[in-house]
């Protein structure tokens, strides 16, 4: 409690710094201002004194603090018995004196180093690891789905060994529709999984192989998301896994030239039904050390209570977090801001709570505000809160998750990741409409962006929540921008020049908000219950 009030001056000092910065708008003068303090509320949670958020650093627990105090301030009830946080127990790990992972077999010796050539980490909770001769076998995708009769496992025992894997899944690989979901990922797809698969055939460590179209990102977002302090739920249960990691594709295909193949002729084969894993005449070493600190992090929520049907609730939800500060190689430290992802959809979520608490009267169903915690470290907060809710989740009637709102400016189209899964996407549809605007679903769908924000987690336990981005018919903007915010957008991605700059249009976060505070309260104020639609296939191994 004193913590938080010594505190307190000093959130409230930074953000009324940042508002006398002044605002990047460029405006669209028929958007009317959402907030006037969303603009504040992105400056200041981006800024250096909250060290780019990471889970339980000093940067998180005054994020946390920030959060409590806005929805406090908006007059929100918490959610928690009480108490705006819910508390999520984390296991953070810090890997340190790595040696090379070293491939070796018949004359052939190969050493790759960290970060360049491979990342690893560990969540076994031990202070000291290593993998000495352990086999290792190509799995091909890593994939076991019966549904998709496949089985990449099929008649190999991996206990102890090294598997190594291909990121996405084969319907990408071949363009074959008739494969998984063709090319869009699914879950099987999602590095995740891979993981999660391999532990549960007994393997001792897992390798994916990175590769940028498959995986929807390049290596530095790889090399940047995987180096420094990493988080887990602490469950306190052991991961089987005793190590896991990524290979750079030129590292890659140097293994696969060292095992008799080369990545395109296993990469072919892997595609193909009725591939089985294939054991290589290498042995994988490595070893290093943990740091290991047991902590707890927080959900933040708070609620407005319906007026007529409190049981039943809306959701808006947003990760607060972010990569945090790390050390470069030199041993300065670089800050990962993480102003885009996702101080805006945290402020976003601020001015959202603030705008339905201002309506004359209170909604008929409950609306709850949700800032998740740890989501780049695999969706942990919202996980959490999917299996421990603080309101019902049969009685949770759809939500939106907002991450990464669009800071280029309106646009006359939407694009919805999950797009035709359920009845949220015609509720968004006829506001959209209200603003000229279409929506179309998700023009990536290979890059897996479904399974990779907050809104999976709820929506494995039937809750529809819609993940909404801006599309690509920028009003007003010159020809090839769309081009240009594309490669904006990705070169800052988990980068440490995601901040506030001077290209940003806030009229596009508004337009955004409009339309998304319009669906909650329709909703909020109806009968209507958004369905999942036949086949949705929204569950996950």
């Amino acid at each position: 409690m004193t913590h938080r009030k010594s505190q307190r001056p000093l959130i409230y000092l930074i953000a009324a710094l940042l508002a006398a910065a002044g605002a990047c708008r460029q405006g669209t003068p028929d958007i009317e201002v959402f907030s006037e303090q969303l603009e504040t509320h992105i400056r200041t949670l981006s800024s250096p004194a909250f060290e780019g958020r990471a889970p339980a650093s000093p940067g998180g627990r005054l994020t946390v603090e920030y959060l409590e105090q806005a929805f406090r301030d908006a007059g929100l009830q918490p959610a928690n018995q009480g108490s705006y946080r819910q508390a999520v127990p984390l296991i953070e790990v810090n890997g340190y004196g790595h040696t090379a992972l070293r491939l070796s077999g018949g004359d052939r010796e190969l050493d790759f180093k960290l970060p360049d050539q491979v990342v690893v980490n560990s969540f076994t909770p031990l202070e000291h690891l290593r993998l000495e001769n352990s086999g290792v076998v190509f799995a091909g995708y890593g994939i076991v789905a019966p549904e998709f009769g496949w089985n990449d496992y099929e008649g190999l025992d991996v206990t102890g060994k090294t598997v190594v894997v291909l990121v996405n899944d084969p319907g990408f690989a071949t363009q074959d529709e008739t494969l998984f979901h063709g090319t869009a990922m699914t879950y099987y797809g999602r590095w995740t999984y891979k993981f999660e698969e391999a532990a549960r055939q007994g393997a001792a460590a897992a390798l994916i192989v990175h590769q940028t179209g498959p995986a929807g990102y390049g290596w530095d977002v790889v090399r940047n998301s995987w180096t420094g302090p990493q988080y887990d739920i602490d469950n306190g249960e052991e991961r089987r896994l005793l190590m896991e990691g990524w290979l750079h594709r030129d590292a890659a295909a140097e293994v696969f030239k060292a095992a008799g193949t080369s990545l395109e002729e296993a990469a072919a084969r892997a595609a193909g039904r009725g591939f089985r894993a294939e054991a290589w005449s290498l042995k994988a070493g490595m070893e290093f050390s943990n740091r290991i600190v047991r902590q707890t992090c927080y959900n933040v929520a708070g609620y407005l209570e319906g007026s007529l049907y409190p049981e039943e609730s809306f959701l808006y939800m947003a990760h607060w977090d972010h990569l945090g500060r790390k050390d470069r190689e030199d041993g300065s430290p670089v800050i990962y801001h993480g102003a885009m992802d996702n101080a805006t959809g945290t402020a976003a979520l601020i001015a959202m709570a603030e705008r339905f608490a201002a309506l004359p009267s209170r909604p008929e169903r409950s609306v709850v505000f949700m800032a998740v915690t740890a989501e780049e470290s695999g969706l942990i907060g919202s996980g959490f809160y999917a299996e421990n809710p603080l309101f019902p989740l049969d009685k949770t009637i759809g939500g939106i998750n907002m991450d990464g709102m669009n800071v280029y400016g309106p646009t006359s189209d939407l694009e919805v990741v999950g797009y035709g899964l359920s009845g949220m996407d015609e509720v968004l549809a006829r506001h959209a409409e209200k603003q000229g605007r279409r929506i179309r679903p998700d023009q990536e769908p290979e890059k897996g962006y479904y399974f990779r924000s907050d809104h999976f987690p709820l929506a494995r336990q039937g809750v529809p929540v819609i993940f909404a981005n801006a599309g690509q018919e920028y009003i007003g903007k010159e020809s090839g921008y769309a081009d240009w915010v594309r490669t904006d957008r990705d070169a800052r991605y988990h980068d440490p020049s995601d901040v506030v700059h001077e290209k940003w249009d806030f009229d596009g976060i508004y337009q955004d908000l409009w339309l998304f505070f319009d669906i909650g309260r329709d909703l909020a104020n109806s009968r209507e219950v958004p369905q999942w639609k036949e086949g949705a296939g929204i569950s996950s191994p």
